[in-house]
């Protein structure tokens, strides 16, 4: 028997993989690395420090948490997982898969990821 994928990681792959495609379309160097922010959020500030711990030993450089007012005035706890990647889903499926499982083990919700345009010279 073949595990299940998770269905919510394979809208993730297609988001990378779509993302990754615009990026290209609009002109980014996709010959250089791009820093790659990989975005948590929580309301359990404990449970999002722990998963911060778990980003970092996976590799990922991690930023503080901040604090956000979401829209309708509740609060959330976030951080980003920073890495440098060439704009290669499959490496940042490889990513994806990490700090899914990351988030999923302390109950924290993974966003996704973004990047910055690189000019082409």
């Amino acid at each position: 028997m073949s595990a299940q994928i998770n269905p919510e990681l394979i809208e993730w792959y297609e988001f990378n993989q779509e993302t990754v495609d615009a990026l290209k379309e609009d002109g980014s160097d996709a010959s250089q690395a791009h820093i790659i922010e990989y975005h948590f959020a929580s309301t359990d500030f404990e449970a999002l420090e722990k998963a911060a711990v778990d980003a970092f030993k996976a590799g990922f450089e991690v930023g503080d948490a901040e604090e956000l007012e979401l829209d309708d005035g509740g609060e959330v706890w976030c951080f980003d997982a920073v890495v440098e990647r060439m704009l290669d889903p499959k490496l940042i499926n490889q990513d994806t898969d990490k700090l899914f499982a990351v988030a999923e083990k302390h109950k924290v919700h993974y966003d996704g990821w973004g990047t910055y345009f690189i000019e082409q010279e």
